[in-house]
């Protein structure tokens, strides 16, 4: 058996929101099937994720683990950034 394998459960998600001091607010989708019809519907949560260094960006794709809890609404933490969301300027990218 491996080592250092670690059991807490980790989801994927994307930065919504970064308005608050090392928190940010991750959204993860997940698709299932509706119960009656059938048809694929994806379901969103929202997580509020400890980042100790504010590190993320709107937009980008983060993985979260499970942790203790480390205030009233969070119990995920950043555990590493994937996929950093492009910095956005101005529509003509210079001076007015």
């Amino acid at each position: 058996m491996e080592e250092n394998v670690s059991r807490a459960r980790s989801r994927d998600g994307i930065v919504v929101s970064t308005k608050m001091q090392k928190t940010v607010v991750v959204r993860v989708d997940r698709m299932a099937k509706h119960p009656l019809y059938g048809k694929p519907v994806i379901h969103a949560k929202k997580y509020q994720v400890h980042d100790e260094e504010n590190t993320c960006r709107m937009g980008d794709r983060v993985r979260i683990v499970e942790t203790r809890p480390l205030s009233r609404h969070k119990r995920w933490t950043l555990a590493e950034v994937l996929e950093r969301a492009p910095i956005l300027t101005g529509s003509d990218g210079g001076e007015a």
